[in-house]
């Protein structure tokens, strides 16, 4: 029979209470073993270069040294050691600046139990763990990101036509409204199309509605 390794894990959160309960749930997964706890930022990095855990699971906000501080320095003095952050907080300033400070997971607090079961897994064999309303919260602030570049790259005309199209109006009717020709609008569907890289109608009226470009008509 094969003996798989045991996950080592420091424990950090400036609580007892959540830190005793944390502790107690860890210690009921199979394969788990809880080495050390700390109270804080610089006592969990101490530990870290101490005793070289598999996993630092860290609450992001401890007194002396953040959450954050303490991965960067962990990152630093202990590369091996993985660092799994724990927040209240689920918005993507938080998550980005700790993907990019090198954290390996970032679990929210009210997650499900099993939740963190499944970041400590992922996490040991090599990959990155985000909540799911983590990981919608960054899709989110990507979309919001990205899709003001792609509406920049159109001029105000095409800008009008596109209102135009998502609102339901044919090619002719797009045309009487502005005073185009036909062929003219035509072009500027085409032109659109292909500078946002969308080549259906439903597409179309799907970006326009994510831009607020589907107002009330004047």
């Amino acid at each position: 029979m094969v003996n798989l390794p045991v996950t080592r894990i420091l424990l950090a959160d400036d609580h007892n209470l959540v830190r005793a309960g944390l502790r107690a749930l860890l210690e009921s997964m199979p394969g788990v073993e809880v080495v050390a706890e700390a109270s804080d930022g610089d006592e969990a990095v101490r530990l870290v270069k101490e005793l070289a855990p598999s996993i630092a699971l860290l609450d992001i906000a401890m007194p002396r040294l953040s959450g954050l501080a303490a991965l960067r320095e962990i990152r630093i003095s202990a590369p091996a050691t993985r660092v799994v952050l724990l927040s209240m907080y689920d918005n993507h300033e938080y998550v980005t600046e700790a993907i990019q400070s090198g954290a390996a997971g970032y679990l929210i607090k009210d997650a499900a139990v099993n939740e963190l079961a499944l970041a400590l897994t992922a996490v040991q064999r090599g990959d990155t763990y985000l909540s799911p309303s983590v990981s919608r919260k960054l899709a989110q602030a990507f979309v919001t990101r990205a899709e003001p570049a792609q509406q920049s790259v159109l001029t105000a005309r095409q800008t009008e036509v596109l209102c135009l199209v998502a609102r339901g109006y044919s090619s002719k009717e797009v045309a009487r409204h502005l005073s185009l020709s036909v062929k003219t609008v035509e072009t500027h569907r085409a032109q659109i199309m292909e500078r946002l890289d969308i080549h259906d109608l439903a597409g179309l009226v799907r970006y326009a509605i994510r831009n607020d470009l589907v107002g009330d008509e004047a």
